[in-house]
């Protein structure tokens, strides 16, 4: 499971052409059974949320007799593979029996041992796998071992929902950079604040305990500096226990405030980027205070993303103003958007937007979002979708 150089196509993941055998994703691969099954393994991986960057989000489960004897999930990188903490709980209960797992087991030695050596000594009669793992050095290679040591596999149970919860982790694989999700709240009429600035709040409570889960899941979330002198966010979850992203801000001049909810450090870490000789005061002042700062020359939305890559992100949450929105969208560095749209109408025709401006100058040059879903969060909508590739 952990990250390595890309030698495939990246298309060739996405359209399912690495996946022979459940080429067809609305093919039902399974029994009922099975996808209660690996609904449980999803949800034992979601207990890391945040957590295994570089590593995906894996869940597993061994049954026997249709009785679960033993699960388990991956922790963080480094630690342990899901298969590996289920068949410890399993002991000798794992002969003959069934184990799910959300990912193909691995097949080589990483900073642990392969999980389909593990599976093979421990005498399993059948794995259902829930997605082929991306990464070149897995590939098909763990299924293939599997079955060569006579090991019943399927594979494609519940793979669009193991998908989903693995897109950071499948894109860091196949594109060399995290997974950019810009999220934005916004009023009836396309507005993130008054003609004065303020924000709080565009969007009910409910909609804002589902940002926390989502950067809860994210391993940083980035603003820009107008952000900070205007909101002074916190950008943590907001929730005792969930993990918190490294809160990033981006700012080339460091024109920054002094005071700021983000300058404290002792529980949830700072990062500011900004270019190269910026306002060494500034600097000094936010290290003293246990604030990281980093010089990239240029910043930019992708610059940074390269960054966030050599640091083993999987998925990074854009919570920023219009324009540095318009440049993360420009340079690539967004593959999902969520939208929270509140019914609400404040007017202004100076009032911020979500998005600066693309340059764009027909309704033609428009970006369309694919595979969009739309849901009610209390009275607010949330539509949810992904650019095109």
């Amino acid at each position: 499971m952990d990250n390595c150089p890309v030698v495939a196509h990246p298309n060739n993941y996405l359209t399912g052409s690495v996946f022979q055998e459940n080429s067809h994703p609305l093919e039902t691969v399974g029994t009922d059974f099975d996808h209660a099954m690996m609904q449980r393994c999803l949800e034992l991986a979601r207990r890391a949320l945040g957590r295994t960057a570089p590593n995906p989000l894996v869940g597993a489960v061994i049954v026997q007799d249709g009785e679960i004897v033993g699960e388990g999930f991956h922790p963080r990188a480094g630690e342990p593979h899901a298969e590996v903490f289920a068949l410890r709980a399993a002991g000798d209960r794992a002969r003959g029996a069934t184990i799910y797992v959300s990912l193909e087991p691995c097949n080589h030695y990483g900073r642990t041992p392969p999980c389909s050596e593990a599976l093979v000594s421990a005498g399993v009669a059948k794995v259902v796998v829930g997605m082929v793992d991306p990464n070149p050095l897995v590939a098909g290679g763990g299924i293939a071992r599997l079955r060569a040591a006579g090991i019943e596999v399927l594979v494609g149970v519940e793979q669009e929902a193991c998908k989903k919860l693995n897109e950071g982790f499948i894109h860091r694989i196949l594109h060399h950079r995290p997974f950019g999700i810009l999220k934005y709240a916004m009023t009836l009429d396309g507005k993130i604040a008054t003609t004065t600035g303020h924000s709080a709040w565009v969007t009910n409570q409910i909609a804002r305990n589902e940002v926390h889960q989502l950067r809860a899941a994210c391993d940083a979330i980035i603003v820009g500096g107008n952000t900070v002198k205007h909101d002074n966010p916190y950008l943590t979850s907001h929730k005792e226990g969930a993990h918190n992203p490294l809160r990033v801000v981006m700012s080339r001049r460091l024109n920054l405030p002094r005071v700021a909810h983000l300058w404290q450090t002792s529980e949830v870490p700072t990062l500011v980027l900004t270019e190269k000789e910026a306002n060494p005061e500034v600097q000094e002042m936010l290290q003293k205070q246990g604030v990281e700062v980093v010089e990239l020359t240029p910043l930019t939305p992708d610059t940074a993303m390269a960054y966030f890559y050599e640091r083993g992100f999987c998925n990074v949450l854009w919570e920023c103003g219009g324009t540095l929105a318009a440049s993360a969208i420009a340079q690539g560095a967004v593959q999902k958007v969520l939208a929270f749209i509140a019914p609400k109408i404040i007017g202004g025709g100076d009032a911020p937007t979500p998005v600066g401006d693309l340059g764009f100058t027909s309704m033609t040059q428009a970006l369309s979002l694919e595979r969009v879903e739309m849901r009610m969060v209390g009275s607010d909508c949330l539509i949810e979708g992904y650019l095109p590739i």
